[in-house]
């Protein structure tokens, strides 16, 4: 026979007593879970690092730049840009990876996450990972220039000439495994014509010898080459975006040249360490894409060319993988090797 004693006045119940208890289990043996709640609500408390694999100048410092502003005020925290170039981006990417520190993002790129898994037998980091992907900030058409030198005033013209000399063309880029090298690869690889490739150690040294002559053609991120093309010192004889240029209305694309669904973008998204965590990168990502798609941002990255797109982390993954599948085959086929 059960007995149910009445309970003193003020006494817990069964549940009561259990709630409690799971309390104290969770607030006294697991006191790093209250810390953890309180780190994500608090989430900067610091002043954020934006490190960008490249040195200052071209389309991700535009990029990176334009983000950090917007995202200073979306985030309340100073966010400040800090360029660590070298090794075609491995060591900026290598450091990030092994970062402890969640208040320390990364600019990532087609190069450092799409190509250098290809062509690098042995990479200082894993671009799948080692990082959380938080939004895919912009895109950057590559356009593609000669030398007015160059009988071509558009694609068509200039693949019949190309394949009118065979290998004796020549074509520059940054280096190889470069934006402006897969861009150019590419477009031999649809196109079935042979140039020869002028790898430099930079965009800078590449752009002097294509204004001077000794190259006669080039892919170029938009930002960097407009204003040549403004100013007559090289021709554009396509774009690789999507869809027309507003800076060069007359300028068509490469699909529209005959080569359907042809896109060559250089493209910047904003990744995190592996370790940051999910309530931080729901923050992060909500508050990138308003820095992204505010009307200030979207007016800096227009006015050099460049796109501003925005995404969750599932649909900046899902980007990823699909830019790596892309240029796994491309490179396999053109044999890039690193420099």
């Amino acid at each position: 026979m059960r007995l149910d004693l009445p309970q003193p006045l003020g006494s817990p119940t069964r549940r009561q007593w259990l709630q409690s208890g799971s309390a104290l289990a969770l607030g006294g043996l697991l006191p790093g879970f209250a810390g953890i709640a309180r780190a994500d609500d608090t989430w900067p408390n610091k002043a954020v690092r934006f490190v960008v694999p490249f040195a200052p100048g071209g389309s991700s410092e535009i990029v990176a730049r334009s983000t950090a502003v917007e995202l200073s005020r979306t985030l309340g925290q100073s966010v400040f840009v800090d360029n660590k170039p070298g090794a075609a981006g491995n060591i900026a990417m290598s450091e990030v990876a092994r970062s402890t520190d969640q208040h320390t993002l990364i600019l990532g790129h087609i190069g450092t996450l799409a190509v250098n898994p290809y062509i690098f037998a042995k990479l200082p980091y894993d671009a799948n990972k080692d990082f959380k992907p938080v939004s895919l900030l912009a895109k950057v058409p590559s356009l593609y220039v000669v030398h007015p030198d160059v009988p071509a005033k558009n694609l068509k013209e200039f693949i019949a000439y190309a394949k009118s000399k065979p290998g004796k063309l020549s074509y520059g880029s940054a280096g190889n495994g470069s934006a402006g090298h897969l861009a150019f690869e590419y477009l031999k690889m649809t196109s079935e014509v042979f140039m020869l490739h002028v790898p430099y150690r930079g965009t800078g040294p590449m752009v002097t010898d294509l204004l001077s002559g000794r190259l006669d053609a080039s892919a170029i991120g938009a930002a960097a080459v407009i204003p040549f093309i403004k100013a007559g010192k090289v021709r554009c004889i396509a774009t690789g975006s999507a869809k027309r240029l507003a800076q060069l209305p007359d300028v068509p694309t490469v699909a529209e040249q005959g080569f359907p669904g042809f896109e060559m973008t250089q493209w910047y998204g904003m990744l995190a360490p592996a370790n940051i965590t999910p309530a931080q990168l729901a923050k992060l990502s909500t508050e990138t894409m308003s820095a992204v798609k505010s009307p200030e941002s979207m007016r800096r990255l227009t006015g050099d060319a460049a796109e501003a797109v925005g995404g969750t982390p599932e649909q900046f993954a899902q980007f990823i993988a699909s830019e790596q599948a892309r240029w796994q085959k491309v490179i396999a086929r053109a044999g890039i090797k690193p420099d």
